[in-house]
């Protein structure tokens, strides 16, 4: 209660250990085309391999995605991922095909009768994939390839039992037809054991065991379809007190009808790229901006990851040229100068000077890369080893893993060029591997904001402190909230420079700032003076020789 009108004690808790959270700054996002996986829906992806069980091998034209996004996972542990939306079609066991996107998109989805099972997401992938069931007739499951991998003969389910039905279980197996997943053909991918073709039957722990569902929760392969009994004659979807068929035993659909478009346009990656606008709901920091296409269209998907990146203002867009203005070209250089200087002016995006040539273990080739997926790495990885206002380039924090060599390799006159128009060189040295030897960011103006470091510190002070200020928010504009603001935010800031992130700082919340017409207005104002340690761009060594006989005080003058 507010006051007490009778003599007693009354409790309460004031909560003033309140602390500047930390917030990431190491999540990668990237949108492209691939084999597999579902499109226009974000994934996290820890590991490589975890890219390829949710997205598929590269092939020759995925490769331009899966490629930089294998790159960033060398360093960092968190990618988002986006399947752009082309016009792929899912394999179908009636051959037709027909495009199924994600899950959202199924269930919205009107599937012919013809159509038993459906390939999970688009692409020829599908087309490997067969489905083989064999339900309650002992005859052919004795025949049934695939009968060792179960324990015994289905039959009737203790819940159909209980209600009066019979023959309702199922064994179905999904195989890799051609070898297409695996390598080997006719390896099996999944078996579902005793599931049950009544289309209200549970599980002995409860849990729903109707073939429909448990394919279309479990399977990391096909979609259940439709139910026809002119074409499916021994498949049921009734109700468990039937006594189903099982007559014709063992069966396998072969899929076919799903096609590859892995060419997205640049409206189509725009799209893409769009799920990871809001900053609100969606944490990323590093996006990886892939492969520019060739021409204008390199330009403006460039451009677009710019403005996604000064749209979102927490995370930095890491771009590429386009790889045939590095790759076996004399005038390497002035291409990409030309290209770059086309580009917006932004602190929030890096640009990287060439494509890498790395090695395809999937397919066992060399290929042309962007160099964008690694570079966002070194970002992640100096998160790792030491805070994200460290510089990513040099020696140290900047050597790129897995290169064969590069496509361009600059000379000190190149490399001059290159970074007077925004683009980091990065540079093979003999001995000391493949660097990135900057560290600008596209802002074309001088300013403490045409660095990486400074950028990617401003925004990790930035998110934190914002994530914090929140729970000021409805309270009282008076003296007890400043200072318990300033509390909050000081602590937090001497820390970073104790981390060597800033130089110094200060923190304005008081009257001066907070004046009768703010508070009157329902504002709050706190001013933070921020001097942001710089990286070291030149180094200038000066030798002196001296006579034998002089002092060193007298020419220093100490």
């Amino acid at each position: 209660m507010a006051f007490q009108v009778s003599p007693g004690v009354q409790v309460k808790e004031i909560d003033l250990t309140n602390v500047v959270p930390a917030v990431s700054t190491s999540i990668g996002a990237i949108a492209g085309a691939f084999q597999w996986g579902p499109v226009g829906e974000i994934r996290t992806i820890g590991s490589e391999k975890e890219l390829v069980q949710v997205y598929g091998k590269p092939d020759a034209n995925t490769y331009k995605y899966f490629m930089p996004a294998a790159q960033f996972l060398q360093y960092g542990n968190s990618l988002r991922v986006v399947r752009a939306e082309t016009d792929n079609l899912n394999a179908t066991n009636d051959g037709t095909g027909i495009k199924i996107t994600n899950e959202s998109d199924y269930e919205a989805t009107s599937i012919a009768s013809t159509i038993f099972t459906v390939a999970k997401y688009p692409g020829t992938l599908g087309n490997a994939l067969a489905l083989s069931f064999c339900t309650a007739n002992s005859t052919a499951f004795a025949a049934w390839t695939y009968r060792n991998l179960f324990d015994s003969v289905p039959g009737t389910s203790n819940f159909a039992a209980k209600r009066g039905g019979q023959d309702d279980e199922m064994h179905i197996v999904v195989v890799d037809e051609d070898g297409s997943w695996t390598g080997e053909a006719g390896t099996v991918l999944e078996t579902f054991a005793f599931v049950s073709q009544a289309s209200d039957a549970l599980g002995d722990d409860g849990t729903n065991n109707f073939y429909a569902e448990v394919l279309n929760n479990q399977s990391a392969y096909v979609w259940f379809g439709n139910h026809d009994n002119a074409t499916f004659p021994e498949m049921g979807s009734a109700a468990a007190n039937t006594s189903f068929t099982t007559s014709n035993g063992a069966t396998t659909l072969t899929m076919s009808g799903g096609t590859d478009d892995n060419a997205p346009t640049v409206g189509e990656l725009t799209t893409a790229y769009d799920l990871f606008g809001d900053a609100e709901t969606l944490d990323v920091n590093l996006i990886i901006a892939g492969e520019a296409p060739a021409g204008a269209d390199g330009v403006t998907h460039a451009n677009n990851m710019i403005a996604l990146a000064e749209g979102r203002k927490d995370c930095v867009v890491f771009v590429s040229p386009r790889i045939a203005d590095t790759v076996n070209n004399s005038t390497a250089a002035a291409d990409v100068i030309t290209w770059a200087d086309q580009l917006t002016s932004s602190s929030y995006a890096v640009i990287d000077s060439t494509a890498l040539y790395m090695y395809d273990k999937y397919n066992d080739v060399y290929r042309w890369v962007s160099a964008s997926g690694a570079v966002a790495g070194l970002c992640a990885n100096t998160d790792n080893v030491a805070d994200a206002w460290f510089s990513p380039a040099g020696l140290n924090r900047g050597q790129l893993l897995g290169v064969t060599k590069v496509a361009f390799n600059p000379k000190k006159a190149d490399r001059d060029d290159l970074y007077k128009a925004r683009v980091n060189p990065i540079v093979s040295f003999p001995g000391e591997g493949t660097v990135l030897f900057g560290d600008k960011t596209a802002l074309a103006k001088p300013s403490a904001f045409d660095r990486i470091n400074v950028r990617r510190l401003f925004i990790t002070l930035e998110k934190a402190v914002s994530t914090a200020s929140k729970f000021q928010l409805f309270e009282f504009n008076d003296e007890f909230t400043r200072a318990q603001f300033r509390n909050l935010v000081e602590p937090f800031l001497r820390d970073v420079k104790g981390r060597r992130g800033i130089t110094d700082f200060l923190v304005v919340c008081d009257e001066t700032n907070n004046t009768g017409q703010v508070i009157d207005t329902n504002q709050f104002v706190a001013d933070i003076y921020i001097k942001p340690a710089r990286s070291i761009n030149f180094i200038t060594l000066n030798f002196v020789a001296t006579r034998t006989g002089v002092e060193f005080s007298e020419i220093v003058g100490q």
